[in-house]
């Protein structure tokens, strides 16, 4: 699906969590803040290589410890207002796109309009 941005967003997380489908993470603290954003948890790689955000729906939790069910990544999207991207997935308000420049990551679905 295509769409345009409606406010720029900009990545706070120079490098990204990146894991495997299997991979054991450490899970963290659930996220609390803007209720459209429910069901993010912060994981920790066990070597503490990276960390961010994993939607709770793709891992399997037993005590502190985590099993990815899918590969993933948190990496984000920096874009301005006004570009043009096109959506892939979607996981709990935020949308995996590819921009112009063929740069690819998450942007808040809020930040986004369907182009018609």
């Amino acid at each position: 699906m295509e769409y345009i941005v409606i406010k720029k967003h900009t990545s706070n997380y120079p490098n990204p969590l990146c894991v495997i489908k299997g991979e054991k993470v450490k899970v963290g603290r659930r996220y609390t803040g803007n209720k459209d954003w429910a069901n993010w948890i912060y994981c920790v790689k066990l070597d503490k290589s990276q960390e961010g955000w994993v939607p709770e729906q793709i891992i399997a939790i037993s005590e502190h410890l985590g099993t990815l069910l899918e590969d993933y990544t948190a990496k984000e999207l920096t874009i301005n207002k006004g570009e043009k991207v096109i959506g892939a997935q979607e996981l709990n308000r935020w949308i995996w796109c590819e921009g112009s420049s063929s740069n690819s990551g998450w942007i808040p679905k809020s930040n986004l309009k369907i182009v018609s």
